[in-house]
Parts: C-alpha cells; sequence; structure tokens
C-alpha cells in the first residue's frame, strides 16, 4: 500500500505528490513542476528513501524542478517512452512560451516505460498506462485504489486538447480507456481537486459520453 500526500506547486498551481509505500518506507515524487520546500522537508525528515522521480508527461509545470531533485537525491527519473523527447525539447514541454519562468535545462528519463508497464516502489506494484490526448507522451499511473492521472482527467473535465501533440480523437480514446477500468478508483489529476473514477463516469461530460 502506498500512502499518497501533495503539495500545490508553480504559477498554474500543480500537484506534486509524493508517493510512500508503507512496508518499505521507499518514496517517490510525482511531477514536480517547481521547488518545494515543504516537499524537500518531508523527504529528508522521513525514515524512507526516495527512490524515484515520475512524471506523468513532459509539460513545463510538471517537469520544472525533475532534474534539479534527481540531482539533489541522486535518483532516477521514470515517464513514459514519448516523454523522454519532451525533457529535450522546451517548444514541446512549452516552457519556450514562458520566458518569464526559469529555463529547463534538457535531461533524460532515466526509466523510459511502455503502455502496461510495471515497477515496484517499495512493495507495491504501479502500472504505468499511455493515455494520450493532452499530449502525445501523456500517461497515468496506477496503484492500490489509485490513479494518478496528470493532465488526461481532471475532477468534471479533462486536459486540453490545442497545445503541441494535444489531439482531440486520441483524448476521446484515452477518456474511454479510463471509463472502463474494472472498477472504482481515487483519481489524482495534475491540477484542481482529487475526484473518483465513478463521480466521473457519472458526471464527467466527455466521459459520461464515450
Amino acid at each position: 500500500m502506498i500512502d499518497i500526500k501533495y503539495v500545490t506547486v508553480g504559477p498554474v498551481m500543480t500537484n506534486c505528490f509524493l508517493l510512500t509505500d508503507e512496508a518499505t518506507g521507499d518514496m517517490a515524487v510525482v511531477d514536480p513542476g517547481d521547488k518545494s520546500d515543504a516537499l524537500i522537508d518531508e523527504i529528508n525528515n522521513s525514515t524512507g528513501e526516495l527512490k524515484f522521480i515520475i512524471i506523468t508527461h513532459g509539460h513545463y509545470d510538471h517537469i520544472g524542478y525533475a532534474r534539479q531533485l534527481s540531482e539533489k537525491f541522486n535518483v532516477n527519473i521514470v515517464c513514459g517512452k514519448y516523454t523522454d523527447k519532451f525533457l529535450k525539447d522546451n517548444t514541446l514541454n512549452h516552457s519556450a512560451f514562458h520566458p518569464d519562468l526559469p529555463e529547463i535545462k534538457p535531461f533524460n528519463g532515466d526509466i523510459l516505460l511502455n503502455d502496461n508497464d510495471t515497477f515496484k516502489l517499495g512493495e507495491t506494484e504501479i502500472k504505468y498506462i499511455h493515455t494520450p490526448g493532452h499530449t502525445k507522451d501523456s500517461g497515468c499511473y496506477i496503484f492500490d485504489d489509485n490513479i494518478i492521472c496528470g493532465d488526461t482527467l481532471f475532477r468534471d473535465s479533462y486536459g486540453r486538447t490545442d497545445l503541441p501533440t494535444g489531439n482531440d480523437d486520441e483524448m476521446i480514446d484515452s477518456i474511454r480507456r479510463l471509463k472502463n477500468l474494472d472498477r472504482d478508483y481515487n483519481v489524482f489529476p495534475g491540477h484542481g481537486f482529487m475526484t473518483t473514477l465513478d463521480r466521473e463516469r457519472k458526471y464527467n461530460p466527455l466521459m459520461s459520453r464515450v
């Protein structure tokens, strides 16, 4: 089982998650879009060890502090295989269009995942599913009764598709894939409030009709 805590970071209030495997204390940070002293203090004060930086997709507000955090704690960056291109291209990650923000220097993913790949945080298995639409590289991470879904699915909404590599048809397919998962899940989006998959099946304007 994994315990989930989160902080909101950066100018667009990105949800950054700290995952802790309850059996081992091993930790991972998901989508460190900006520096959070509170998050770093939490890691430093823990009896466990940070093992991974996990990325849902390669937009600047989800990767802005990933390289620095990886170097600070000497841990691997885990992401979908398509995300690796976004980490190296400031047009794809959209930081090129925000000159007021700190420059994102190109960096690499260390563990590149294909659709349906799994890995372990401590004793808990985490499954990656590729859910393009918001971006070509968007993906979700499923473990226990939880989905961390980046900007694919929001409470009562879903990710915009008008940025580079966004695609309406792929978004519809991805939302349908989430809808067709075999049970209810707690849903942790990249922005805004937490929700559940059953709630979105009922009220989300796209999910309810696909």
